[in-house]
């Protein structure tokens, strides 16, 4: 049953012991959030591009699935509200970032978000989404001792201010092994493995909020995020991109080898979920 709460948030229920979290593809920025940007290309080319159309197939394996339309621009649903890092020492960007990954200023001198402004954008859209992963989960684990959280996210394969050299394909995030049980960590890190794509567990992404904030393995609550780099399933030229050039059109064709891996990895989940019934 696909229902929408506020427009911007979609919600596709299913029953089964998989909760799908889409926290970065969206691209819209309410015209009040608008004043004082550079320019509405930079403040949409950190979006997680395709990825809502890359798991597209989570939905038919009856995952519940949660998706924002708002830019992470507007606010970062990833980020924890209270703004402490969750990279300590590393670049990073804010709870309503005012740079983008690449550290271009996305605001205008003095016309970054104010701290009422951020409070308003968070009741209005932070909170929300929150509150609905936090509703959906509270569902499912009702009908299931033990329910998979899994964090949807994609980057550019190069950004020297995040990370070194160039990012593998498949990046598993679990906060060092706290956010879900070693078996299920294991398992998506054994299909990464064979499927010819590079990946590495725990390395510059190691979850961010959503997973730290969700995954309880000894309540039954398994969380783990999956940084994906765009050059596995778009056409990613790779370095610095420039608008007219970024993002690349999504070709079905050339994404169809990862969505296979990740379906493979969405029934592992799923799968490791109902054996520990």
């Amino acid at each position: 049953m696909k229902t929408e709460q506020p427009s911007w948030l979609t919600l596709i229920r299913g029953d089964a012991p998989l909760l799908v979290s889409l926290p970065h593809t969206g691209t819209d920025i309410p015209v009040e959030c608008e004043r004082g940007l550079v320019s509405r290309w930079l403040a949409r080319k950190d979006a997680d591009w395709w990825i809502d159309r890359l798991y597209g197939f989570a939905a038919d394996l009856g995952a519940t699935v949660i998706r924002t339309t708002i830019s992470r621009t507007v606010i970062d649903v990833n980020r924890d509200p209270s703004g402490v890092s969750l990279y300590p020492g590393q670049a990073t960007t804010e709870l309503c970032p005012t740079t983008t990954f690449d550290g271009e200023p996305l605001y205008e001198p003095g016309l970054e978000p104010t701290a009422e402004d951020i409070a308003g954008r968070r009741a209005r859209f932070f909170d929300p989404y929150h509150a609905t992963l936090r509703a959906e989960l509270e569902r499912l684990r009702a009908r299931h001792p033990n329910v998979v959280v899994y964090d949807c996210h994609s980057i550019r394969s190069i950004i020297p201010r995040l990370f070194e050299g160039t990012l593998p394909h498949f990046n598993i995030g679990t906060n060092g092994g706290v956010t879900c049980a070693p078996a299920l960590s294991d398992a998506v890190e054994e299909i990464c493995a064979s499927s010819g794509f590079s990946h590495v567990v725990n390395g510059r992404f190691k979850g961010g909020y959503i997973t730290r904030d969700l995954g309880r393995p000894e309540t039954g609550v398994h969380a783990i995020q999956m940084e994906l780099a765009c050059r596995g399933y778009m056409r990613e030229s790779l370095g610095p991109v420039a608008e007219g050039e970024w993002p690349t059109p999504y070709d079905e064709d050339y994404a169809a080898p990862m969505r296979a891996e990740l379906t493979r990895i969405l029934q592992t989940c799923l799968t490791f979920a109902q054996s520990k019934a």
